[in-house]
């Protein structure tokens, strides 16, 4: 199936000069589309998002910011409302990002809202359909003029993309949207709604129309010039929106994608486009037990730096009385701990104060030492815990008998098992749906078996074991980004620190066993598959002038938490200029596609203190931190303990900074 390329027909790189490193001028056009008008498919998100990334490019520095939106976006002081985002609005605004600018400058568009599919007219398309951008005013098919009207068919951004690069700035485009059908079909009951309007919906006719080249002009040439476009989602996937709190307010709801990439535009300081990307992607999956979508990209400039500077570092939020001014778009947890000062210079602070409830971008906060100032600013020591494992009602998609599973799952409810786990949650964390006389787990989305038939986790015999299982995966994955920096990213830029290297030797699977592999060793990539006998080297080196505590823990397709590295009773301190390889074997004795993980965790070493040693993250074990302890491995402990449903976690003071590393290998299909 062919790919929207950069908005406009496949692109091919012509020769050009790159700008500079600095930059001059930035200008953007922010499009959010969440009410139509005609066509019965609104979206909560696009409204919240614009407000998202306006913020974002502004903090880096961002001159002009032009917004075209539904009425009610929240949009920061400096930001300029256009009006609604109508096809003739989006096109003058277009129209109006080249004026003025010139080598150095960077252009942005982007868009967040509905994407669809509509039949090629001009014959560029070997699958036959053109993708499209619905904007506010779009409507259905119109056999008339054999199109969907007031769409924006994807030709028809060059000649405004091409208008841009001629001055010789710089053009990113950023898609947080999806426009080419899938396989793929998210059930009734998942947490999200995704950004795609089938055709049928649009009354696009059954056989598809022939066109001509006189009805709709020649074929749109390709870009040249320096240009970066960042996509939501890969071509087969569907991009999806979700509430951050309560799913009935409005104002909780934001694009995956948008909501990730933002975060990392305004707090990693200096990056490129492939960086912030990068950022996105790991933001996305930190947190989720199974897969979701995964963001994508292309262009020249995707290793161009991004223009401005985030803000880093320690973050003091604003506070009136004891409101705290953030959420949980900053990544502020239920319970997280607070220094409260009464003036932004102040050293000390006056008070102490815990987080209870927050909401998307607001919060209260509980008083637990000295006197709130009426106004102040708050500073995060002590992270929240994660909150539970919250999972669907069953959804059933065929005729089979299920009485046995539900019932199992009614008993395990009844009894209040596993710890961690909040069942029939209106906002799930993962949809349990009922299929093929299997019970399997998908994402917040509600997308079955996305890597192919199989891929999704299934229930095996011991139902209460496998709910166990994915809760202290969901409860790991959520600590881990929690303790990573206290604010909404805890993505950091490789070749700092702790750097890995992943090299694979093909494996040689036979009659269940792994014989001995007869393929060279060679670099490895995630985005390469795995399968069963696979072997892979994971090489750390550290090149920081602090030693590393390393600990590395597996998380296979079933839940299962293990630990590579280190064995017991052998050091994980990784000094200056050291490097350790840990070898590992890919088992899939199954054969089903899947998704597994590599985390890696470092935590910097203080001279003559023990180690800090995380190996009781893994499955179940006897062996958990003292009192005596870092703060950090015992945060992190009680954290992933799915019974740790309140702050007792035996330590004062801020836990160490924590680098996490993960590496998501997908399994495929082993030929028998």
């Amino acid at each position: 199936m062919h790919r929207m390329k950069c908005l406009i027909p496949l692109v091919a790189l012509g020769a050009f000069t790159l700008p500079s490193p600095g930059w001059s001028e930035v200008r953007a056009l922010l499009i959010g589309v969440g009410d139509y008008q005609y066509l019965d498919v609104d979206l909560r998100g696009p409204v919240n998002d614009v407000g998202l990334m306006a913020r974002a490019l502004m903090a880096r520095g961002a001159d002009r910011v032009t917004v075209l939106a539904d009425p009610g976006a929240r949009l920061p002081d400096g930001a300029m409302p256009a009006g609604v985002a109508t096809r003739a609005a989006v096109l003058e605004g277009l129209s109006a990002l080249a004026d003025g600018v010139g080598p150095g400058d960077t252009v942005i568009f982007y868009f967040s809202g509905h994407g669809s599919q509509a039949p090629d007219m001009n014959g560029d398309k070997a699958v036959g359909y053109d993708e499209i951008l619905l904007p506010a005013d779009a409507r259905g098919w119109s056999g008339a003029i054999g199109a969907v009207e007031d769409a924006i068919v994807e030709d028809e951004f060059q000649p405004f993309f091409q208008a841009i690069l001629d001055t010789g700035a710089k053009l990113v485009a950023i898609l947080d949207a999806c426009c080419a059908a899938t396989g793929f079909r998210a059930v009734t009951g998942g947490g999200g709604v995704d950004r795609f309007v089938p055709p049928s919906v649009l009354g696009l006719p059954e056989e598809q129309p022939q066109g001509s080249e006189e009805a709709t002009g020649h074929i749109a040439p390709p870009l040249t010039g320096d240009f970066a476009f960042l996509y939501s989602s890969q071509p087969d996937e569907r991009s999806f929106e979700y509430p951050l709190g309560d799913k009935s307010n409005p104002a909780n709801w934001f694009g995956h994608f948008t909501r990730s990439l933002s975060n990392v535009l305004t707090e990693v300081p200096e990056l490129t486009w492939a960086q912030a990307l990068a950022g996105a992607m790991d933001g996305m999956q930190a947190g989720n037990p199974i897969a979701v979508q995964t963001p994508d990209g292309e262009g020249t400039a995707l290793e161009s730096p991004v223009f401005g500077t985030g803000r880093a570092g320690a973050r003091r939020v604003l506070t009136e009385g004891l409101a705290l001014q953030a959420g949980l778009l900053s990544g502020f947890a239920d319970g997280a701990v607070f220094d409260v000062f009464a003036d932004a210079m102040m050293p000390d602070p006056v008070a102490q104060a815990v987080l209870r409830a927050p909401g998307a971008d607001s919060g209260k906060l509980d008083l637990l030492a000295g006197d709130m100032p009426s106004k102040g600013y708050a500073r995060q020591v002590q992270p929240g815990l994660p909150s539970p494992f919250r999972l669907s009602s069953p959804v059933v998609r065929d005729g089979a008998d299920y009485a046995p599973i539900l019932g199992e799952l009614a008993a395990l409810a009844a009894a209040g098992l596993p710890e961690g786990v909040v069942w029939n949650a209106a906002e799930p964390d993962a949809v349990i749906v009922l299929s093929d006389g299997k019970l399997a787990l998908t994402g917040p989305d509600g997308v079955l078996d996305p890597l192919g038939p199989g891929s999704s986790p299934r229930m095996d015999k011991e139902p209460a074991a496998f709910f166990d299982r994915a809760t202290r995966a969901h409860r790991l994955r959520r600590a881990l980004v929690l303790a990573e920096t206290g604010g909404p990213v805890g993505f950091t830029l490789p070749g700092s620190g702790l750097s890995q290297i992943i090299e694979r030797q093909q494996g040689a699977p036979t009659d269940g066993k792994c014989d001995e592999p007869s393929a060279g060793v060679e670099a490895f990539s995630p985005v390469q598959p795995v399968t069963d006998c696979d072997r892979l080297w994971l090489s750390l080196t550290n090149d920081s002038k602090t030693a590393q505590d390393v600990t590395v823990l597996y998380i296979d397709r079933d839940f299962h938490i293990s630990v590579l590295w280190p064995d017991p009773g052998l050091s994980n301190r990784i000094g200056f200029g050291e490097t350790r390889e840990i070898g590992m074997v890919i088992r899939a004795a199954d054969r089903l596609p899947g998704q597994e993980e590599i985390i890696v965790l470092a935590v910097p070493a203080r001279p003559g203190s023990p180690s800090t040693v995380l190996s009781a993250l893994a499955d179940p074990s006897a062996a958990r931190a003292g009192p005596g302890a870092p703060a950090l491995q015992i945060y992190l402990e009680a954290a992933a303990d799915p019974a740790a449903t309140y702050r007792n976690l035996g330590f004062t003071g801020a836990p160490a900074p924590l680098k996490v590393t993960r590496t998501r290998l997908n399994l495929v299909s082993a030929p028998r």
